[in-house]
């Protein structure tokens, strides 16, 4: 061999093998950084949530919790443990239980609620999150577990005369929804010219509609659903054919692969063992959690 081919043989092996610590030291670092890595030693999976949207995160309101009795960012109040039921909250128990860790959920006000994400105050949003171009930027998603769309709630008064989303676009219509929320944004989008009211709450602006107060209400198809079987349908129209469409997903910190693909990998298993659609009955098929949040 060729003395000078083999002294050049030899210097590309010593930087391969010198490369690898650099390698391997990349990948320990990537490792530190993963969310994951830092739910399993804490051996808690914080979870970012607002309650209030129905059937997905709610109060026990037998637990004697209001919502405005919790500080965002707190769960507990007089030194007792807040109790979160809905659908979002038994996935993400199913989630904190696959991991082997406490689920800890932490209520968070909506507008703040993907800055106190980016801030490290908890490791995931599972708050029946709209998958949008917007929230993109500043978040990754995992894959959709749910498409939903905006619906509305009429006041009966007006039955006959608004047919469909399109019948409110005039100053003289009051139209509730909730700020920071794709359904605000619907109304921004689809209706601009009525006269738009928002509500820190879901509850308070459907109710502004049964009070005679606002005109309609725009809002998640199954939010909708549930407030008119709670509230009664004598003084309400339910225009229930969704006019825009949205994937809900699961929100995490940008740029943490290992824990997008364990969380994809999760929402594949609990589709494939029956776990996904034992809880969508639960709470989106029965009415037994009714008494729960009235």
């Amino acid at each position: 061999m060729n003395r000078n081919i083999f002294k050049g043989l030899i210097a590309l092996a010593v930087m391969f093998f010198c490369a690898l610590p650099l390698a391997f030291g990349a990948d320990i670092e990537l490792a530190k950084d993963s969310t994951l890595e830092g739910i399993l030693r804490r051996g808690k999976l914080r979870v970012g949530l607002e309650p209030g949207y129905m059937p997905f995160e709610m109060i026990n309101k037998r637990g004697g919790l209001r919502q405005r009795d919790l500080r965002s960012g707190d769960v507990r109040f007089r030194g007792q443990q807040a109790n979160f039921i809905g659908f979002d909250i038994d996935v993400a128990r199913e989630m904190a239980g696959a991991l082997g860790v406490k689920f800890v959920p932490l209520n968070t006000a909506w507008p703040s609620i993907i800055p106190a994400l980016n801030l490290g105050r908890f490791d995931i949003i599972i708050s029946g999150m709209s998958v949008t171009e917007e929230r993109k930027k500043r978040v990754d998603f995992a894959d959709s577990y749910m498409t939903i769309g905006q619906t509305m709630l009429i006041n009966k008064k007006h039955k006959g005369v608004v047919k469909t989303y399109k019948d409110l676009n005039d100053p003289k219509y009051i139209v509730t929804s909730k700020p920071a929320t794709t359904g605000e944004q619907a109304v921004k989008k689809f209706i601009p010219k009525c006269t738009y009211k928002p509500f820190d709450t879901e509850l308070e602006g459907a109710m502004e509609v049964v009070k005679g107060q606002a005109d309609a209400f725009v809002y998640d198809m199954p939010y909708n659903v549930v407030f008119l079987a709670m509230h009664g349908t004598d003084k309400l129209i339910f225009l229930d054919k969704p006019f825009t469409t949205e994937p809900l997903a699961w929100a995490i910190r940008k740029n943490d692969p290992d824990f997008l693909k364990w969380l994809n990998k999760f929402l594949e298993e609990i589709k494939k063992d029956g776990r996904y659609d034992k809880i969508y009955k639960k709470w989106f098929k029965s009415t037994d959690w009714f008494r729960y949040v009235r």
